[in-house]
């Protein structure tokens, strides 16, 4: 008898643990702002969300797309989404504008961004210095790929005035603005990237979805995509942050173990604008610059400002606190519950 009740209390517990993790969070109905899901920039995310990770962790997790990361910021700053899925360094900026805001769990350990050069408008491209006067396609202004313009731009002598910026967003449009020379060049990122090198239609000029190139270019070591949120929020919800994290993490080392065909069936059809073989490519140029496990490299942060510093000589004069502007605590406790992912 004692046996029996024990059985069924164990199936019981079994039977409902998404009941009993909800009611440890502070905050299960979480709202994630994210700038462009179908890059492979926000692979985690969405194989967190497709795989049912979050829902594991007890979460109802709701994703609002925007066109760039600083739209994205935008929205939490405004109220109406809890975290960002986005760049590492909106955080320092915002630091910077008196607004604390911390990084808490990695999705990319390079910024992904390609600068590509239109071949049709630009045949005799030699040099990022050639691209004053003309026309740059980003995601969208004040977002991760203007950033980057901006860095490539201060480091031949060039300010961003010297070019037109034009946001394009990260999917069909950006192609078509490629494709019909509307915009000289362009910073983006895949799948957007690889179809149109692809098809002919750009030429690299910097990529840093390469580990070397990408500390090249910057430095040291640049975080990329990650979920950043206010303080106050991660000061409230200990819970719930922790268990954003452990989806996360879970995604991160899902990625790594994964080939083609399983990344393909997991993400939505519309993310692959079209075409199966180029969402393969650009995946597997994409897959080492992916976090592997959720950890923010400790000189990221000050990489990341250098970068923003280059381009905001009063940013770069300010003192701010690099360690407030992201933690590893809770992507520790999310690697020691799920080792093997």
């Amino acid at each position: 008898m004692q046996r029996r009740h024990l059985i069924a209390g164990g199936l019981a517990a079994a039977a409902l643990p998404h009941w009993a993790l909800a009611q440890a969070l502070e905050k299960p109905k979480v709202t994630i702002a994210v700038g462009g899901k179908n890059l492979l920039y926000y692979l985690p995310l969405t194989i967190a969300e497709q795989l049912s990770y979050f829902k594991a962790e007890g979460l109802d997790v709701t994703i609002v797309d925007f066109a760039g990361g600083s739209k994205a910021l935008q929205a939490v700053v405004g109220g109406s989404a809890d975290v960002v899925s986005g760049a590492f360094e909106h955080t320092i900026n915002m630091q910077f504008k008196g607004q604390a805001l911390r990084a808490f769990v990695l999705q990319g350990a390079t910024p992904q961004i390609v600068l590509g050069i239109n071949p049709k408008t630009m045949p005799n491209f030699k040099g990022i210095a050639d691209l004053k006067g003309k026309k740059i396609g980003v995601s969208a202004p004040g977002s991760s790929t203007n950033v980057m313009v901006n860095f490539l731009l201060a480091k031949v002598g060039l300010k961003p005035s010297d070019v037109s910026i034009i946001g394009v967003g990260t999917g069909n449009g950006a192609v078509a603005a490629m494709r019909s020379g509307q915009i000289d060049a362009m910073s983006n990122l895949d799948p957007v990237i690889t179809l149109l090198l692809r098809s002919g239609d750009l030429k690299i000029a910097s990529d840093t979805r390469v580990m070397a190139e990408s500390e090249k270019v910057f430095g040291g070591p640049m975080p990329a995509g990650c979920l950043y949120a206010p303080q106050p929020f991660l000061d409230k919800n200990p819970a719930t942050v922790q268990a954003l994290t452990n989806a996360m993490v879970r995604a991160d080392k899902w990625i790594q173990k994964a080939g083609a065909a399983e990344i393909i069936k997991a993400v939505p059809e519309s993310y692959l604008l079209g075409d199966r073989a180029v969402y393969i490519d650009a995946f597997l140029a994409a897959k080492g610059s992916l976090s592997a496990d959720g950890m923010i490299p400790d000189k990221g942060a000050q990489t990341a400002f250098k970068a923003l510093a280059s381009v905001d000589a009063k940013l770069g004069a300010a003192k701010l606190d690099l360690t407030a502007v992201y933690t590893n605590d809770f992507v520790k406790k999310a690697n020691a519950k799920y080792p093997k992912g």
